[in-house]
């Protein structure tokens, strides 16, 4: 990685924006069940599901799904990053749920490939 990254401002801006797609899509980042579903789903959304969604009529929810879907990806790069240069990075509440359950999905996935 070149150059010096602010993380902090990186991972504060990136959360704000999960917040305000979660407060769209009703998210509570308490309930481990439903935010675990999101990530899986967001691991599972192609770039032509996504471009599909987008050019369908506006549609502010799945709107908010699909900026979210990015915002996840984006949010793992970052925590890979952060670890690369020797830290961890995460945010409040809503990083950490969706953080986790990203992670968890990831591993899983690892681990079932390795089976097969």
């Amino acid at each position: 990685m070149a150059g010096y990254e602010n993380y902090t401002e990186v991972v504060r801006e990136i959360e704000l924006e999960i917040e305000r797609k979660g407060i769209v899509l009703g998210i509570d980042w308490t309930d481990d069940v439903r935010v675990r579903a999101l990530a899986q789903e967001a691991l599972d959304q192609s770039a032509v599901e996504v471009k599909l969604a987008a050019s369908s009529p506006i549609d502010h929810k799945l709107m908010a799904k699909v900026d979210l879907f990015g915002l996840a990806a984006i949010m793992l790069k970052t925590m890979e990053e952060c670890a690369g240069v020797g830290f961890e990075c995460h945010g409040g509440p809503a990083w950490k749920a969706f953080g986790k359950a990203l992670w968890a999905e990831v591993e899983l996935r690892k681990l079932q490939a390795a089976i097969r």
